[in-house]
């Protein structure tokens, strides 16, 4: 497989990775009708291109009348690797060019351990992914985190749930390790670049995407590309006040909607119910998960799917507070879409209903009449394919 060695010489270059990177293999007539360049132009800077050895000839195209155009794709060896660090779990994939998944695996993982424990973990299961004939190498590597991030730098930023990552250098660190190019980025920034790119947010040029975990998050996307703010906390939605002086958040402050539904929270509330007797059925779930006894929001699905009110209760009301703050950024943002993602949106179309409910009722007509509020399509595949798209799209740009 060949390693990408080059970078595309400039701004007609990128556009063309690009978009054979979006549309997969094109005629060079089709690429025409998309560029604006004259036909001259393009097969200039398409032979420079297959030059490189990013592009390779791709057999004659469909006949549109007259002479046959020849097929262009993206060099097939080229791999990606896309890394989605979350708070209690590592995906790690391997992609083509194109960004299709050619290989994923997921472990547990308590962020919390540090980065050198995360990273050890991250680099064994890069290592098994190659170990399986998919990559002989990686050209460039994506990288989520569950905090915010500075961007330039690829430098977590006082991320409240990953103690002992403040500062440190990621995109450095995984670089010399990888051997190749590395981008750092929140993961609820990754998962709208992986749904804008294969999921339920394709055609969307302003949309919201909504990230509830173990905290919450929110990828901003404003005409098509990632809105991260001066410093990279852009979209720390979960650290917006739900309730005044109301309960403690990681974060220091006080009634954070993080505080009142989140994966930790709900999972709180769940057991709470169980030890004072509102929900035989969490009390029940809670006994056969041994002797910890401790209840997961897979619990809360689960009970809720079985019908059981106390767990339907937390869901409703975890969703209209969600559903408040998610009000307010519509009347300000104006999207065209809403994305719900996460661990949490196991529990479905009843935290669906419960936050789409609220925004429609608490919004303006104006900024609702045609707004889709959505669970997304991808599920865990995203923040991988979105790490896959940061690194491309870093490396598809000029030099």
């Amino acid at each position: 497989m060949r390693r990408m060695t080059a970078r595309p010489a400039n701004a007609h270059q990128a556009r063309l990775l690009r978009l054979l990177r979006d549309n997969g293999p094109n005629s060079r007539a089709q690429l025409g009708d998309q560029v604006d360049l004259s036909r001259s132009k393009l097969a200039v800077e398409v032979e420079r291109l297959l030059e490189t050895g990013l592009v390779v000839a791709d057999g004659l195209a469909a006949s549109r009348g007259g002479r046959r155009s020849h097929n262009v794709r993206l060099a097939p060896g080229l791999r990606f690797l896309g890394v989605d660090i979350g708070a209690t779990s590592v995906d790690v994939a391997v992609t083509n060019a194109e960004l299709e998944v050619l290989g994923h695996l997921n472990q547990p993982m308590d962020v919390r351990e540090g980065p050198g424990a995360v990273f050890e973990q991250v680099l064994t299961m890069a290592a098994k992914l190659k170990a399986s004939g998919l990559a002989e190498h990686f050209d460039g590597a994506g990288i989520g985190v569950p905090g915010p991030v500075r961007f330039p730098e690829g430098v977590p930023v006082a991320p409240p749930i990953m103690p002992g990552w403040d500062g440190f250098p990621v995109r450095e660190a995984l670089s010399q390790e990888l051997g190749c190019p590395v981008m750092v980025d929140n993961d609820v920034n990754l998962m709208a670049l992986g749904e804008q790119h294969a999921g339920i947010a394709r055609t969307v040029s302003d949309f919201l995407c909504v990230k509830i975990g173990t905290g919450i998050g929110c990828g901003i996307v404003v005409g098509g590309a990632v809105h991260r703010g001066t410093t990279g906390s852009a979209g720390d939605i979960g650290h917006i006040q739900a309730v005044p002086e109301g309960r403690p958040c990681a974060c220091g402050n006080r009634g954070c909607l993080e505080a009142y539904f989140s994966g930790a929270a709900l999972a709180r509330d769940a057991q709470e119910a169980a030890q004072q007797g509102l929900s035989p059925e969490l009390a029940r779930r809670r006994e056969a998960n041994g002797t910890h006894g401790t209840l997961s929001a897979v619990d809360v699905a689960a009970a809720a799917a079985a019908g059981d009110t106390t767990s339907l209760a937390l869901i409703r009301e975890g969703g209209t507070r969600t559903g408040q703050v998610i009000a307010g950024l519509v009347s300000f943002f104006n999207p065209g879409l809403v994305v719900i993602g996460g661990g949490v949106t196991g529990l479905g179309h009843t935290l669906l209903a419960a936050i789409r409910t609220q925004v429609y009722r608490q919004s303006l007509p104006l900024a609702t009449g045609n707004l889709p509020i959505v669970l997304g399509e991808l599920g865990p595949a995203a923040g991988v394919i979105g790490a896959a798209r940061l690194i491309s799209d870093h490396l598809f740009s000029p030099a």
